[in-house]
């Protein structure tokens, strides 16, 4: 039985760096055995739908044909409509009451190494904060996303994996799409 996932590809079509066009990462994962492949946006964002056994080695897979076909080292993060419910119904800081448009996720390829968390210094950017939950950290930036200390890379090296972050707005819209395709009916006829 297929499942609805959503690839949240790092750093692809940002300025003219790591440019990829849609049409081209729609085929990678179709041929990856991916069903009903379908983009947001140019950022790296893939709505689709997968058996269990297809989105075990997908990652891997996605990354090292990105690498082959295009040239670009890419981290793919997968989640499912069920944990991109979770990641929305559990925001610490939109249950504190902040503003939308303040508000990131950043989403990690895997669990951060034990203890590694404690080793991130809560006041390396102030007044923007952050809170590691699983595999996500969220993350709050009233001083703006731009001039940020609290980056990939920071977060990267303390944690032992790697992420990619989304602005609240995208990551509701993103649980929007993967929520309509579960309400479409499948054709029969769709393999």
């Amino acid at each position: 039985m297929s499942t609805t996932y959503l690839a949240l590809l790092r750093g692809i079509n940002l300025g003219p760096k790591n440019k990829i066009l849609m049409p081209d990462l729609v085929e990678v994962f179709t041929k990856a055995a991916c069903k009903d492949v379908r983009t947001y946006i140019q950022s790296g964002n893939v709505i689709f739908e997968a058996t269990p056994e297809v989105s075990n080695r997908l990652p891997e897979l996605i990354a090292k044909e990105i690498q082959r076909r295009f040239g670009h080292k890419v981290p793919v993060v997968l989640r499912t409509t069920g944990e991109m419910r979770e990641v929305v119904r559990e925001n610490p800081f939109f249950k504190e009451g902040a503003a939308e448009g303040i508000l990131h996720v950043m989403f990690l390829t895997d669990l951060p190494k034990p203890g590694a968390a404690k080793s991130l210094d809560p006041d390396r950017s102030p007044p923007n904060r952050f809170m590691v939950r699983g595999k996500e950290i969220y993350l709050l930036f009233p001083a703006g996303f731009a001039r940020t200390k609290l980056t990939s890379s920071y977060f990267d090296s303390k944690l032992g994996t790697i992420g990619t972050v989304r602005s609240w707005r995208m990551v509701t819209k993103l649980l929007e799409l993967m929520k309509e395709r579960n309400l479409t009916p499948r054709r029969r006829d769709a393999k």
